[in-house]
């Protein structure tokens, strides 16, 4: 073991250019992190021998500080931070949403975007939030500027607990000089992402015990309207997958979420690697350690970036993300429900696939008449409303030409899996889609089987891009 930290003392000193060595250096880190992490087993003897081995050159005492514990990364981390406005409150919270802020030489939306969390929540979701800012510059006469800008427009909600104002003091970052040049940026361009993902590592470590979920936002974001009630409908889709982080804007380090319990590894992991890479590129790397391979990213998006001006240097930062909706979101609730098909299916393009919220899609070869996609709920329910689409937009003919839509009950088990024995034709599909609006009031029983038909043989492939369901009432117990 002390062999294994003084080869990773002695990569972080060669400070090489190149690229490789941190591969290796992440293949390492997986090891390590399954060893001391999932399987929380350590020797004592390892243990003295961690916290006795210095990982930082010995010229930087405030890096010693910073990672003197890394021995434990499921604790947090120890950083005594300035509260310049507002107390936690004892009781944890659904959702914390976090932002981290800098000074900027041009333009600042801190304010706008705390005002853009409130006002596009309702009453009864702003009882499950708590906003923690950063204010991650050491100009301390601009931070307190700032801070009473925020209590003089946002008291009412300090009051409340529901915004939080926190410093973590310059002695505790690690040195931001004489850092590694990846990627041939400037000296100042990797002092500034370098620094930033301590900004953010600090951040995420306050937060830890907030509440269930953290949500990360940038200081320059616009949200949707009710953004909560749309992510506890996600949240509540997942329950029993495995997920580490779910994404709700395609943008940088907006609209991440996680499970609070995740959040120190999360900071520890970006103190270790700080001077490496960006942030965002930073948490691909943290998601697929943690065995999560895939993206998951929901649409609409809930957050839309509209600062114009960057926190570095104060560039011109015109992105946009185009999957976002400002207006209520109407996110289909879709029950949990098992689906079964004979349409054969094209390598991963599974039938589960088109019932996601993700975007993602069922690809299927050609069907011929009678072929099914069934959906088969957990519990048998009330619907209110149908929508499926088929067909995408580079394969605008891989639609079903010729289908119906039914609703099933009488569950009875096949051989081809689970099937309702009796079903209702709600409608027919037109151009590749249908949508059935007040569907209970259109049937007298709980729903326990939605069917797509194949009324007609089809030369081209099928797509079925999403199906979508909502709910009148949570399934019957």
């Amino acid at each position: 073991m002390r062999l294994l930290w003084k080869s990773l003392d002695k990569m972080r000193c060669l400070r090489k250019r190149s690229t490789i060595p941190f591969l290796g250096f992440l293949i390492t880190f997986l090891l390590f992190l399954n060893l001391y992490i999932e399987d929380g087993y350590v020797l004592e003897e390892d243990k003295r021998q961690l916290r006795e081995t210095s990982v930082h050159p010995p010229s930087s005492e405030r890096y010693v500080h910073t990672f003197r514990d890394l021995s434990n990364f499921s604790g947090t981390i120890n950083v005594t931070y300035r509260y310049l406005a507002g107390t936690p409150l004892n009781r944890k919270k659904y959702l914390t949403i976090g932002l981290s802020s800098v000074k900027r030489k041009r333009g600042n939306y801190l304010l706008e975007t705390i005002k853009s969390i409130f006002d596009q929540s309702s009453y009864e979701e702003l009882k499950e939030i708590v906003v923690v800012v950063h204010l991650a510059d050491f100009d301390l006469v601009w931070c307190e500027n700032l801070v009473q800008e925020i209590t003089r427009k946002f008291a009412h909600h300090i009051i409340a607990g529901r915004l939080l104002v926190i410093q973590a003091p310059e002695e505790y970052y690690p040195s931001l000089d004489g850092l590694k040049r990846n990627y041939n940026d400037p000296e100042d361009r990797v002092r500034f992402r370098s620094k930033q993902n301590v900004d953010y590592a600090f951040l995420l470590n306050f937060c830890t015990n907030l509440s269930h979920f953290y949500m990360m936002l940038e200081d320059d974001v616009r949200c949707s309207r009710n953004f909560l009630t749309a992510l506890k409908k996600v949240i509540t889709s997942r329950e029993g997958s495995y997920w580490v982080m779910l994404e709700f804007s395609k943008l940088g380090y907006i609209g991440k979420l996680y499970h609070s319990k995740d959040l120190p590894r999360l900071a520890h992991f970006l103190l270790m690697f700080y001077q490496e890479m960006p942030c965002d590129w930073l948490l691909i790397h943290f998601r697929g350690l943690l065995a999560q391979k895939d993206v998951i990213r929901f649409k609409p998006s809930l957050f839309q970036h509209m600062g114009y001006y960057s926190s570095y240097k104060g560039a011109e930062n015109k992105l946009k993300d185009d999957d976002f909706e400002e207006d209520s979101i109407d996110i289909p609730d879709n029950p949990p429900a098992s689906l079964y098909t004979n349409i054969n299916v094209f390598e991963n393009y599974d039938a589960a696939k088109a019932y996601s919220t993700v975007d993602e899609y069922f690809w299927g070869k050609p069907p011929s008449t009678g072929d099914f996609f069934v959906i088969v709920f957990n519990k048998s329910t009330k619907i209110s409303k149908i929508k499926i689409a088929t067909g995408s937009d580079d394969r605008q003919n891989d639609i079903l030409h010729h289908g119906a839509l039914e609703v099933g009950e009488k569950l009875v088990g096949t051989k081809k899996g689970k099937q309702c024995s009796s079903y209702i034709t709600l409608g027919e599909f037109k151009n590749g889609n249908i949508e059935v609006q007040d569907v209970d009031h259109k049937i007298a029983f709980e729903i326990e089987c939605v069917r797509i038909v194949v009324t007609a043989s089809q030369k081209e492939w099928l797509i079925i891009r999403s199906i979508s369901l909502w709910t009148t009432q949570p399934p019957s117990q």
